[in-house]
């Protein structure tokens, strides 16, 4: 069985038991988080879509740990004008455990 979340905005592929890497969620490691906002569920019965969501469905998990993504360099400059500047970003995600998925 495996539904498809949307979190955050942006969708993924949640199975049972699976670990999801996705955007930071502010909440601690071990708190248990509920989405309701599922677009497509598949099992033993069919699949399941929603417009836009799935009545009744939902996915639980629990937040396993927050870790960050590697260093992406940003550069700018202008020629001939002496202007250059150097910027570093590190984007952090969460790390989610999915726990079952809820279907109507």
């Amino acid at each position: 069985m495996y539904a498809v979340v949307e979190i955050n905005g942006k969708q993924y592929r949640a199975e049972q038991g699976q670990a999801l890497k996705v955007d930071r969620i502010d909440q601690e490691a071990g708190s248990s988080v509920s989405f309701d906002k599922v677009l497509l569920l598949s099992g033993d019965a069919g699949v399941k879509v929603g417009s836009p969501y799935v009545e009744g469905a939902s996915v639980k998990a629990v937040i396993d740990s927050e870790i960050k993504a590697d260093k992406v360099i940003v550069f700018k400059y202008k020629p001939k004008k002496d202007y250059r500047r150097t910027q570093g970003h590190r984007q952090r995600y969460t790390v989610l455990k999915v726990q079952e998925i809820v279907g109507a």
